[in-house]
């Protein structure tokens, strides 16, 4: 599993359109649910209410039908004494001939279990039932006997249809006549409303996918546009990430080919014409010395002279290069030369403090911190007008910082800073590299420039041969 996840690479652009859709569908599918929950909650409540309504309604009719059947025989039975068998007939007919709709009809059984009455059911006569039950084990004339024994009442079971005889579920009212020891009823099929309650239920499970389909589909749309979305922000940052990155490409060459040519310029003014003149003092040198003329130890004097100019001009370009004095002592010393020579070229005042670092620099934090100075200090000269500079570099507990002041007017808001090579662009985007910061202050009485390195960029101290510390930049 670890090396699957390793082998899937997911790019920018999928993890923002994760980052953004991820949650967009787990909060919907929690509404739905919650959406589904509730809705088929509230269905539930209105149908368990509606079969309650049309189940009261069926016990209403049947207790209507038993009533007017009472109000048909009872002036018979109110009459007749327990064994008065012609009272008993006449009832019984009465009750037969009392049918009803479709399936509608008025039972009679003995308490015993025997079937008295039955006129849509004529097999049932005379036959002992007791012991009857229906598909769902209720045992059916059982209860009716048992309920009208207790007085009267309602019993739900299956029973079969005298039109088809296929079970379907029943609601009985059964009452008594005690005197006879009978148990009287009639019952009404609920099958319709069995079937109204499904339908609803049915209805109700319908609503519920469709409201999924709506929300699905509102989802579906919703990740679209954010997928849209975040495809046209990925290919115009792409785009603005090209033109940067060719820009930043341009600007790289630009700036080799300012510096060629600068270091080109630097051979030719000054080390060429210095070599050239020490060719032409080694010839005249040379021709004096064949004519015998004194004067050719001064000309190889002076030639001497020139070649020495022109050993220190290759070292100093050699140091404008890339100092060696920063790879041998440090930072702070390089700093140092640096701001030395500052002084002696331009002729300002410049002051150079540092603090002893319990921990290095590493190599790329060095570079950055001497080419911000080197950028910062030729700006200085160029284009502030300062008579003064500081330069302050200390480490601390968050990293190190390089502090360069000056009291010039201050950078001017109209000056292009992003030249290559110069300009505080230049620093910023170093100070990007390391992960650090870079901080300019300018006003009328000057400018400061704070740059800061994070201590992910701060080494162990070095040890030598005594296992002492050795404090160094």
């Amino acid at each position: 599993m670890a090396r699957l996840f390793n082998r899937i690479r997911i790019s920018y652009g999928q993890k923002m359109f994760l980052l953004a859709s991820v949650p967009l569908i787990l909060a919907v599918s929690a509404i739905s649910f919650l959406v589904a929950a509730q809705s088929r909650a509230l269905a539930e409540r209105e149908i368990h209410s509606l079969e309650a309504q049309l189940i009261e309604a069926k016990k209403r009719e049947l207790r209507n039908y038993v009533t007017q059947a009472r109000n048909g025989f009872y002036f018979v039975y109110g009459s007749a004494a327990p064994n008065d068998e012609l009272a008993q007939k006449q009832v019984k007919q009465i009750l037969a001939a009392m049918i009803y709709g479709d399936e509608g009809f008025f039972f009679v059984y003995d308490y015993d279990g025997n079937n008295i009455v039955s006129p849509r059911q004529t097999d049932l006569i005379n036959k002992n039932w007791l012991d009857y039950k229906d598909s769902e084990g209720t045992p059916v004339v059982a209860e009716f006997l048992w309920t009208a024994r207790s007085g009267a009442g309602y019993v739900e079971h299956l029973w079969p249809k005298p039109s088809s005889g296929v079970e379907a579920r029943m609601i009985t009212y059964v009452t008594s006549f005690p005197s006879w020891r009978w148990a009287v009823g009639t019952g009404v099929f609920i099958d319709d409303v069995v079937a109204s309650v499904a339908a609803t239920r049915a209805e109700v499970e319908t609503r519920v996918q469709r409201t999924f389909l709506y929300i699905g589909g509102i989802t579906f749309a919703a990740l679209l546009v954010v997928f849209m979305s975040g495809l046209f922000i990925n290919i115009r940052e792409r785009r603005l990430a090209d033109a940067k990155l060719k820009e930043l490409t341009q600007r790289v060459f630009d700036t080799q080919e300012e510096e060629r040519g600068r270091v080109a310029r630097e051979l030719h003014d000054g080390i060429s014409q210095i070599l050239v003149g020490v060719k032409y003092a080694l010839d005249v040198t040379k021709r004096r010395f064949s004519q015998g003329d004194d004067r050719a130890q001064d000309t190889l004097d002076k030639g001497i002279d020139n070649l020495g100019q022109a050993i220190n001009e290759v070292r100093r370009i050699s140091r404008d290069l890339r100092p060696g004095v920063l790879d041998d002592l440090g930072l702070g010393p390089a700093l140092h030369a640096l701001t030395d020579d500052f002084r002696a070229r331009t002729g300002i005042e410049t002051r150079f403090e540092t603090a002893v670092f319990r921990n290095r620099l590493s190599q790329d934090a060095k570079i950055a911190l001497y080419r911000i100075a080197q950028e910062a200090l030729t700006n200085v000269e160029r284009h502030s007008g300062a008579t003064r500079v500081s330069v302050l570099l200390r480490g601390h507990r968050t990293g190190g910082t390089l502090r360069i002041e000056d009291n010039g007017h201050g950078v001017e808001e109209t000056r292009d800073t992003s030249g290559p090579g110069i300009g505080l662009r230049n620093m910023q985007e170093r100070m990007e590299q390391l992960g650090g910061t870079l901080r300019v202050l300018s006003s009328k009485s000057g400018t400061v420039i704070e740059a800061q390195v994070p201590l992910t960029h701060m080494l162990p101290p070095e040890k030598d041969g005594s296992s002492k510390p050795k404090a160094r930049a």
